[in-house]
């Protein structure tokens, strides 16, 4: 198995487990509007800028559009950049708070930032805004930080290979699910209203098949290290990923 894909889930987790956090909260609160999409949508997207809502729709690419227009409008008056260094501050303050005593956070964030910064900006724009925002000074804060970067660019070039497999963003959501949600109620989570197609025994393989150009796609940003290295980054995830989900 590549160090890519023995680390996706963990960067999948740990990446995501900011959003759901009480900073998280108090950031969504802070735009006056309520509920988890708005602020959501305005945090994660404001590294596109003032842009129109298809342009934030066509990166999140797994969410209904219309879905994304609304939560983006719904928050136009707090500015995109400001949304976006209040959602960064939201994801390192997690990662202070979570991985305070994680004695392994220099060395993580040091294998990380190699990762980050080989990786190949094109296909996950997402992934290029969130690189280019400053960077925690502190390794706790830096490592959540630099998970949540991989992760958009896992996630943009995810994207690239489920539309290359002939899959609708649709079709992925209600096959992969998330590790807190089933398939159908991940799509109504994005947006997606019933009723929803079959999924097929083709339409499974054809994700497997996304999951693998994926792989493909994220491999050469993680062929910086070495097999030693490589090693160590999943070790130091795994690590990571049972101190954030295994303290309060």
């Amino acid at each position: 198995m590549s160090v890519a894909s023995a680390v996706k889930d963990q960067i999948q987790q740990i990446g995501g487990g900011f959003m759901f956090s009480r900073e998280a909260r108090a950031f969504s609160e802070g735009t006056g509007v309520p509920g988890f999409l708005p602020g959501y949508t305005r945090g994660r997207g404001g590294v596109l800028g003032e842009v129109d809502a298809d342009v934030v729709a066509s990166a999140f690419g797994f969410f209904r559009p219309e879905t994304v227009r609304a939560a983006w409008e719904a928050t136009a008056a707090v500015p995109a950049e400001a949304a976006a260094l209040g959602y960064l501050q939201v994801c390192q303050d997690f990662g202070r708070r979570k991985l305070a005593g994680f004695e392994d956070a220099g060395r993580l964030a040091e294998l990380l930032q190699r990762v980050v910064a080989a990786a190949d900006p094109i296909g996950a724009p997402l992934f290029a805004g969130w690189r280019a925002l400053p960077q925690a000074a502190d390794a706790p804060g830096l490592v959540l930080q630099l998970i949540h970067v991989l992760r958009e660019l896992r996630g943009g070039l995810h994207l690239v290979g489920v539309l290359g497999s002939g899959l609708t963003p649709l079709q992925a959501v209600l096959i992969a699910g998330s590790p807190m949600e089933s398939g159908t109620d991940h799509a109504r989570s994005f947006g997606w209203p019933e009723p929803y197609g079959e999924i097929t025994a083709e339409l499974k393989g054809r994700w497997m098949q996304a999951e693998s150009i994926t792989d493909d796609l994220i491999a050469p940003a993680f062929a910086v290290l070495d097999d030693k290295e490589g090693e160590e980054l999943v070790s130091l995830l795994d690590a990571c990923q049972a101190t954030v989900f295994g303290s309060r």
